[in-house]
């Protein structure tokens, strides 16, 4: 059964992501359920089939039901002429296609002509008596819904993360946000940036609305055995979870690692799938480390949780990747923060905004390999130390970083549009 075919009594809402259901993202599966919680009715439209091998629990509890875009034009060419016939009779065809082609021109790419395809199929399918549209990131997933509520003639509104944030053109940036009614994004960084596009008066248009952690989700934290890393049968204990691409820092990581104190006894465990996973198994190979490591891939978050209980200390050092991308204030450091415990990172992006240096973690300064290996020797060694990192970024997760405040401000918001938004 397609989506327009449903029947329902209220206007409603479509929330759109690029790939349903992720492993990496589930800051977002996690404020989907809560705008269920609040009453909010809606479809989920994805522009990816899901590839990870394993479901979060989270994604069990949602109850919207998933629709899929033909990720390719070719995948659904029957849906996206039937999209296109639609759109010929729809009254912002016109307007549709001058923002289209005006976009074509400074990308001349066959990625932009994806996005009108699949916004066509988008504007034809969704239930009729959705009135407002929310779009996670800023680059295509946004231009997709930008043209499909232009041509249903309906609200968009957008939350905007990282790499949309760092990596997308100005100009497409300015304009979205200057068409949609309100956006939010997850980091005072990256508020600073993309208001720094808007005149004066729209800035405003753009708020912070920190993700948080639902707490109720995870277990109080573990009582930890003091390791040091002075016996070998009880080696110090390193984690962390991440995609394995460039802006994670694993090689830095993999780097200050190997100059670690040859008397001190430690293993890292990494959990996340990446790209970059082999050549840093390579990488760990040359250093003469790759028996200390363990590989776990993508992990659903039980297991995740399971992994920080029994971890000593967690590391992520971000850095900026290819073509400016960067993270945000990345999920899996709030999560560590539940299991009350030490974090290392570098003073970068949305990361010190949670990490307060030699308060609730260390932070070091991007790429500095001797700085990270000199404060895991310190983490490592000094169990005082950690206990004292680990509470404090325990009660800042707890007093500092609501979720339920987050999604009371995403709920009223998306309620007022679907108040205000006529049906086309």
């Amino acid at each position: 059964m397609n989506a327009h075919q449903r029947s329902h009594e209220a206007p409603r809402l479509a929330i759109v992501v690029k790939g349903y259901p992720r492993l990496s993202e589930t800051f977002i599966a996690q404020e989907m359920l809560g705008l269920e919680q609040r009453g909010l009715d809606f479809d989920i439209w994805s522009l990816r089939h899901p590839t990870d091998g394993a479901i979060h629990m989270l994604h069990h509890q949602i109850q919207a039901k998933p629709f899929y875009l033909p990720e390719y034009l070719w995948h659904g060419p029957l849906r996206v002429l039937q999209g296109f016939l639609h759109a010929l009779t729809k009254p912002h065809f016109g307007k549709t296609m001058r923002a289209f082609w005006a976009d074509l021109k400074r990308d001349p790419t066959p990625n932009r002509m994806r996005r009108i395809g699949q916004a066509f199929v988008l504007a034809r399918e969704m239930d009729p008596l959705i009135s407002h549209i929310h779009v996670h990131y800023l680059h295509t997933p946004c231009s997709v819904v930008r043209y499909a509520a232009q041509l249903r003639g309906i609200s968009f509104s957008f939350s905007a993360h990282a790499k949309d944030i760092w990596t997308t053109p100005d100009w497409e940036r300015r304009e979205k946000i200057e068409e949609a009614c309100w956006g939010v994004t997850c980091t005072r960084d990256g508020l600073t940036e993309l208001q720094r596009l808007l005149p004066l008066y729209a800035k405003e248009r753009v708020a912070l609305v920190y993700h948080g952690l639902d707490l109720r989700r995870f277990p109080e934290p573990p009582t930890r055995r003091p390791r040091d890393g002075a016996r070998a049968d009880e080696p110090v204990r390193f984690v962390s979870v991440g995609r394995a691409v460039q802006k994670k820092g694993y090689d830095d990581l993999l780097a200050a690692l190997a100059k670690l104190p040859a008397d001190l006894h430690w293993r890292f465990v990494h959990i996340g799938s990446g790209e970059l996973k082999e050549a840093l198994k390579a990488q760990a190979a040359a250093l003469g480390i790759a028996n200390r490591i363990e590989w776990r891939g993508a992990l659903p978050q039980d297991k995740v949780i399971a992994a920080l209980r029994d971890a000593d200390v967690f590391i992520l050092p971000c850095k900026e990747g290819a073509k400016g991308d960067r993270d945000g204030l990345p999920n899996v450091i709030l999560e560590a923060a539940t299991q009350a415990l030490p974090i290392l990172s570098t003073n970068f992006a949305g990361v010190p905004e949670f990490v307060m240096a030699d308060e609730t973690g260390l932070l070091v300064p991007p790429g500095d390999r001797a700085a990270l290996a000199r404060d895991l020797t310190l983490l490592a060694r000094d169990t005082g130390l950690r206990a004292r990192l680990g509470q404090a970024a325990h009660a800042r997760i707890k007093t500092a970083f609501s979720f339920d405040a987050g999604v009371d401000d995403l709920a009223t918001r998306l309620m007022t549009n679907l108040m205000r938004t006529p049906v086309a």
